[in-house]
């Protein structure tokens, strides 16, 4: 009977964070940005690349659920607050790529061999492309959500929830892993003109995204002025 009681919260938490934390993470809606900005790596950098991304994915959104609730209760910042400045960052990001000139090619090149040869692969998997771009203010916030909602009085069923939460973010960065490496052969019928014209266009949603986090952000923070 316990085992069955274990086995239900264990896949209860499990839909419970993949349907909070997918839908807003969504990966193929970042495909085309992974693209653009890996576009002149070579394959195999690319590659480790995707799987970095994915890697990063999966340790934010278990730090965020495991402990996320305690370190914005300890430094007294609010969630409001995480989705005003990301927000910002994702919006500066975005705009950023919607502006930026065309390189020549042995600019490119250049460019990647300097990110290889100074190590910057590993850096840049994490910022920007694990956080904001891929997991960012609204996934990070939604895993704090469903982190403080998987406690239980009992230890046994709290374990249990959040086993199955932290399998949902390994989920979540197998499927941010394969679109991303993947995301080239997707993305290749479209031909140079319209992957350009796919990659501004994907910019300004990410833009659009960006200034709606920041919203949401300072909306809440404005709500909670006016009812002082």
């Amino acid at each position: 009977m316990e085992m069955s009681v274990l086995a239900l919260a264990f896949g209860k938490s499990l839909l419970l964070a993949l349907a909070a934390v997918l839908p807003i993470l969504n990966p193929p809606a970042v495909a085309p940005v992974f693209v653009n900005l890996t576009r002149e790596l070579e394959p195999d950098v690319r590659r480790a690349m995707a799987t970095r991304v994915g890697a990063n994915v999966v340790l934010v959104l278990a730090v965020a659920m495991l402990i996320g609730t305690y370190v914005l209760d300890f430094f007294g910042v609010s969630i409001p607050i995480v989705r005003v400045a990301g927000g910002l960052i994702v919006a500066f990001t975005a705009w950023g790529m919607l502006y930026a000139q065309q390189v020549a090619s042995s600019e490119y090149s250049a460019m990647a061999r300097s990110l290889v040869d100074d190590e910057r692969v590993r850096i840049q998997a994490f910022y920007p492309l694990a956080f904001p771009l891929t997991c960012g203010p609204g996934s990070i916030s939604a895993a704090i959500t469903v982190g403080a909602a998987l406690h239980n009085p009992k230890w046994t069923i709290t374990a249990a929830n959040f086993a199955g939460g932290l399998t949902a973010t390994v989920i979540t960065g197998l499927l941010v892993l394969l679109t991303f490496r993947y995301a080239g052969r997707i993305l290749r019928p479209l031909g140079e003109v319209g992957l350009v014209v796919f990659l501004r266009l994907s910019a300004f949603i990410l833009l659009c995204v960006g200034v709606q986090i920041f919203w949401d952000g300072a909306s809440e923070l404005l709500r909670e002025l006016h009812a002082r």
